[in-house]
């Protein structure tokens, strides 16, 4: 088919004509509900620093082996896989505001607490309910963003989000790696702020869009579960999920017995959002056009090549550059997952259908810690090979659960 309907620009077109049409390209022609969860996300990753350092204050502030760190990142890992469920369940019976404001709200809390604690007996509960908190408020925002972008537009806004979450983040990493280096309690005050001013953004500007009860047709708690095509795709998503944590759990800590230091980390990290703020404009609009089984089977594949990177990395541009390749698969997938449970979740349930897509990054998260510190142990070579198998596990699998999807997903 001709593309006649859009002319190309004339070669003398003025460079802010040129801007405009980039712009217009990638982020036009979304609500206005969307870019203030666009802009309170930007706030929230600004401030969030604590998760990513999380393992360096436990076993560098609180004097906790690292076997036992591991353990209780394993704590938040099984709180993480119960928050998100949790969280889509409040979205879909008490609404979408509810569930985002009040998850933020009681993570910041969380983290002061945590911020304060120095028992063990505080720290793990502490650590548990951070589990349930941190992520509460994110099947609440993948409904707003299904509830309010046409399907059409849903992998471009998801990306946009993506790049939002990066933007921030990026920032956060290095100024996180340099207050950790003065001391950690500046950094929990700064996320739990960061959450506050979310909450309060979206309960003021976001209008609820929960389906009127009339419009409810059959399905609760267990429906995602009994959807064989979701669960599938949530399975795939715990292989990954494990491998992608690792970046939390184990990268800082292998980092750490090469003599680097917890800036030369936070440095590495950063390049992880650079990257995405890079590229996400580059692709995120076109992505929306291609088979999205083959896009996150890219995904997986790219992430592989970044985990398989790692093994060769003594030197923080080493472990920069494998981090950046790792990123690009990252930006595939975590765009297509999104997209792929808008398409699978009736209206009323997107809530419970990110909340299993939630608890299966939870469930990887809880696998990640224990196992990534065990690997550890045994070499880092061990590990991150291990990673890339199971990178690549993950892209056969969502390659056979292919033909499902596309069945499910056609008009």
């Amino acid at each position: 088919m001709s593309r006649t309907d859009t002319p190309a620009p004339h070669p003398t077109e003025p460079a802010e004509g040129r801007l405009r049409a980039f712009v217009r390209v990638r982020a036009g022609g979304l609500p206005g509900a969307f870019w203030v969860l666009w802009g309170g996300t930007l706030v929230n990753r600004l401030g969030s620093m604590v998760n990513p350092f999380l393992s360096l204050y436990l076993t560098g502030i609180r004097g906790v082996p690292i076997g036992t760190t591991g353990l209780i990142l394993a704590t938040v890992g099984v709180g993480s896989v119960i928050s998100q469920p949790l969280g889509g369940f409040i979205a879909d019976r008490f609404g979408r505001r509810v569930a985002l404001s009040g998850g933020m709200l009681a993570n910041g809390a969380t983290l002061l607490t945590l911020g304060h604690a120095h028992s063990l007996g505080v720290l793990v509960p502490a650590c548990f309910v951070l589990g349930i908190t941190i992520d509460f408020f994110r099947p609440a925002a993948q409904a707003l963003v299904a509830d309010t972008v046409p399907a059409a537009d849903r992998t471009r806004a998801f990306g946009l989000l993506l790049w939002s979450v990066n933007l921030g983040f990026s920032m956060a990493m290095v100024l996180g790696g340099y207050l950790a280096s003065h001391g950690y309690q500046l950094i929990f005050w700064l996320d739990a702020g960061a959450c506050s001013v979310f909450a309060v953004l979206v309960w003021l500007a976001v209008p609820e869009t929960q389906p009127p009860a009339g419009e409810h047709s059959a399905g609760g708690f267990l429906t995602p579960v009994r959807d064989r095509a979701m669960l599938a795709f949530a399975g795939i998503i715990v292989v990954y999920a494990t491998v992608f944590q690792q970046a939390f759990a184990t990268l800082p800590l292998a980092m750490r017995g090469e003599g680097l230091s917890s800036t030369a980390y936070g440095t590495v990290m950063a390049v992880n959002g650079l990257v995405v703020i890079a590229a996400q404009p580059l692709i995120g609009h076109r992505l929306g056009a291609f088979d999205k089984s083959r896009v996150l089977a890219t995904g997986f594949g790219v992430a592989a090549v970044g985990t398989t990177v790692m093994v060769f990395a003594s030197t923080t541009l080493m472990y920069g550059l494998a981090v950046a390749v790792w990123t690009l698969g990252e930006i595939l997938v975590f765009a297509m997952t999104s997209s792929v449970v808008a398409d699978l979740a009736p209206p009323h349930l997107r809530g419970r259908y990110n909340g299993l897509i939630g608890m299966a990054w939870g469930t990887g998260f809880l696998l990640a810690p224990v196992a990534g510190t065990r690997l550890l142990l045994a070499g880092s070579t061990t590990l991150w090979l291990t990673a890339a198998c199971l990178c690549l596990v993950a892209a056969a699998g969502q390659l056979s659960l292919a033909p499902v999807l596309r069945r499910r997903t056609a008009p």
